[in-house]
């Protein structure tokens, strides 16, 4: 039993290095490929994905994306507690599945773990959020987000994503391609934002909404 508890134990903390070392590597250094990434590949999708700093990203996709996402990313620690709480609530008894995820969260997820609903995976998705929210900025946070993002079939990142639906660079966006790049994230393989349906035009006009308070209210200084 000692000797089981010793290999637990040091399997825990070489887990605990190698996730440490990882996120301490991606802070400087963009991920080369995502575990999506890399079973939509397996199934058959292309890749298409080219990484741009924050920069050379329209500030309006910024502003789209905390607006319909994550509206309180600049001033949480990783989770938005009450988002978190509604979500159980809603998700109780059968009801539509809610998610509650912050953008931190959905980064980590998106950058280190392999897409699931096992609760051993939300509590790798919770660790990994708060590493990068110590080892990272929220800029860095954001930059990473945007270029490993899912946006279509095989499609990822903002520019990449730019490219493939509006024929021109993610720095170039219009506020509006900005709103439906950011309303189709959550279901970006079903939803288009060149040919948005009704709920998707509706919600982007919303969105657009948003982003004049998120400007307004400094929502995305953090990332500025």
């Amino acid at each position: 039993m000692r000797r089981l508890l010793r290999w637990a134990l040091i399997g825990v903390v070489g887990l605990v290095a190698v996730s440490l070392l990882w996120a301490a590597l991606y802070r400087v250094v963009p991920p080369p490929v995502t575990p999506l990434m890399l079973i939509r590949a397996i199934g058959g999708s292309g890749l298409s994905r080219d990484w741009e700093p924050l920069d050379r990203i329209s500030p309006a996709l910024v502003e789209a994306v905390i607006a319909s996402e994550d509206s309180g990313f600049c001033g949480h620690g990783g989770f938005d507690w009450a988002a978190i709480e509604d979500a159980f609530e809603e998700n109780e008894d059968g009801k539509r599945l809610r998610g509650g995820s912050t953008i931190s969260q959905q980064t980590a997820k998106n950058a280190f773990l392999w897409p699931d609903r096992s609760w051993a995976r939300k509590g790798a998705e919770a660790w990994f959020t708060l590493l990068i929210e110590q080892l990272w900025s929220k800029r860095r946070i954001l930059e990473v987000y945007l270029n490993i993002i899912e946006w279509d079939d095989g499609v990822y990142g903002a520019e990449a994503a730019a490219r493939h639906h509006f024929g021109k660079s993610a720095a170039a966006l219009t506020r509006r391609e900005a709103a439906l790049l950011a309303v189709v994230l959550p279901n970006p393989r079903d939803w288009s934002p060149t040919r948005p349906g009704p709920y998707v035009a509706r919600r982007a006009g919303v969105i657009e909404r948003r982003m004049a308070l998120v400007r307004r209210d400094g929502l995305a200084d953090c990332v500025r």
